[in-house]
């Protein structure tokens, strides 16, 4: 139920991130506090993960998930670089993060 938890935190660390573009500095109310939202909840829910999993391996998990995530959603909706380079270091981000996961135990 923690790794389950943990991809859901992971989800919210996308949204937030994504919706800090729309958010304009903090300057659009809904798409801030929209934003303000998705961070209290990828917070809690990390929060909620590392009382079973690792403190170590939940956050470089939730952190790789929200950095790939984000990544990949610049690329389709903000049209970012998609370099070979880049999508080679996003597939090695990925492993990393499939690797950690693999390894922790619960």
């Amino acid at each position: 139920m923690a790794w389950f938890i943990l991809i859901i935190a992971a989800a919210f660390e996308i949204a937030w991130a994504i919706g800090l573009k729309y958010t304009d500095g903090f300057t659009r109310p809904l798409p801030s506090l929209l934003t303000g939202l998705a961070m209290v909840a990828s917070l809690y829910g990390l929060s909620l993960a590392v009382r079973t999993l690792p403190l170590g391996t939940a956050y470089a998990v939730w952190v790789g998930i929200g950095t790939a995530g984000t990544t990949i959603l610049g690329m389709l909706l903000f049209d970012e670089p998609r370099e070979t380079a880049r999508l080679l270091c996003l597939a090695l981000l990925i492993i990393a993060v499939i690797g950690l996961k693999l390894t922790a135990g619960e």
